[in-house]
């Protein structure tokens, strides 16, 4: 329902409100970072899923804040992110007409993944043809595979080298088995790039060779879809009096002159489903699959399960249901002010059996016998001599009756 503080609620800036093209998110632009001689290129994004949301207790080490020093609850997101298999290497060129750039060939493993084929059928093409042996007299293939070696034939013309990828859900417990299939993009120069992919082609990615813990980086997803709504959910309009024909409608959609409706006018239609993007999200632990019982509940998290594989804890709320997939990369846009500086993870809830004040009085708790030992430490022998002076003429003094 409506609050009657604000009766207009809802950007204009993500028109139009329609359902997202596609489930697995994907950038269509990455950072430009610039790596050393010496340095090897690194990937810029990544495929994970959302598994839930919890919350983590941490000292904060923000000086200017209210709370420095104490112990402050942070909503975090888990995303479990299982290894990605890199099936292959594609080149891109300068576009022959107009701007940008266009896809000049792939090069593929040899070793795929069984569980590729449920996405891309061209493999299954391809082994049969293999087995089915050649007939005497019969022509060689016109077109030949690519390879590496053709790839740095034509170095002069590339202009970038992107990964093709595909994650791995069955080794999740989401029930999944067919992979999501997307590019990663690479840093520094095409010579670096093509260094890189030839050393991962048919190898395996993992989140921790992506990202770093304290890093900010960008999230996309699809939202939860909702369905056919009205404006009054929509768009948040004020519900009209109980004598009004219609309740739950806009008072007016526009004049007679001209015999239009702006797109502005609040109507119904889809609600949810919207690919999404969130910038300068901060990765507060990237955990390894050793970890992943720590931040599990017993149950395992609402609509997906246990966590088996490496994970992110991202802080603050991440578009989408349980079980879609998230696409993460490295921050395009400058990083802003930290309000929220967490030196360690204290806790981590996985229940509700323990109520988040007691277990923040036991850290408390800890933290206050580190600062007394320091203290301890920093005293004199005059401050000891003192204390002790002290306490001899408390015990003199007679007890008042």
């Amino acid at each position: 329902m409506v609050k009657k503080y604000r009766p207009g609620a809802g950007s204009m800036a993500v028109y139009p409100r329609k359902r997202a093209k596609k489930e697995t998110p994907s950038f269509s632009s990455l950072p430009a970072i610039t790596v050393q001689e010496g340095e090897t290129s690194k990937p810029l994004n990544f495929l994970g899923y959302k598994a839930g949301m919890t919350h983590v207790l941490g000292r904060d080490s923000h000086e200017q804040g209210t709370t420095f020093g104490q112990e402050v609850a942070y909503p975090i997101t888990v995303i479990e992110c299982p290894p990605m298999g890199v099936f292959g290497i594609r080149a891109y060129k300068k576009a022959g007409r107009g701007y940008g750039i266009s896809a000049l060939t792939d090069v593929f493993a040899r070793n795929i993944d069984k569980n590729l084929l449920r996405r891309i059928t061209r493999f299954k093409k391809k082994q049969k043809q293999e087995k089915t042996k050649e007939k005497p007299g019969e022509k060689a293939e016109e077109n030949p595979e690519r390879t590496v070696a053709d790839l740095e034939k034509e170095k002069e013309n590339l202009v970038a080298i992107r990964l093709l990828v595909h994650s791995k859900p069955s080794l999740t417990k989401t029930g999944k088995k067919k992979p999501d299939v997307i590019e990663i993009g690479l840093s520094g120069n095409v010579e670096q790039q093509l260094a890189y992919a030839k050393g991962v082609l048919g190898k395996e990615l993992r989140v921790k060779d992506v990202f770093a813990e304290h890093e900010f980086v960008d999230v996309k997803a699809v939202t939860k879809g909702k369905g056919m709504q009205g404006p009054v959910k929509r768009f948040g309009v004020k519900i009209h009096r109980p004598k009004a024909k219609k309740r739950r409608v806009v008072g007016s959609i526009g004049p007679w002159n001209p015999s239009t409706v702006m797109f502005t006018v609040a109507r119904a239609g889809q609600m949810g489903y919207h690919s999404r993007t969130e910038l300068n999200k901060k990765i507060l632990k990237v955990g390894e699959a050793t970890e992943a019982d720590k931040i599990s509940p017993k149950a395992g998290f609402k609509n997906y399960g246990m966590v088996k594989n490496d994970f992110l804890l991202i802080g603050g709320s991440v578009a989408g249901p349980a079980k879609r997939a998230i696409s993460l990369r490295h921050g395009i846009r400058k990083p802003p002010l930290e309000r929220h500086k967490i030196e360690s993870i204290d806790f981590i809830a996985t229940s509700k059996e323990k109520p988040s004040a007691i277990v923040e009085e036991e850290v408390k708790a800890k933290h206050i016998v580190v600062e007394k030992e320091k203290k301890r430490e920093e005293k004199s022998v005059q401050d000891e001599i003192a204390a002790a002076v002290r306490g001899e003429e408390k015990r003199e003094k007679p007890k008042e009756k």
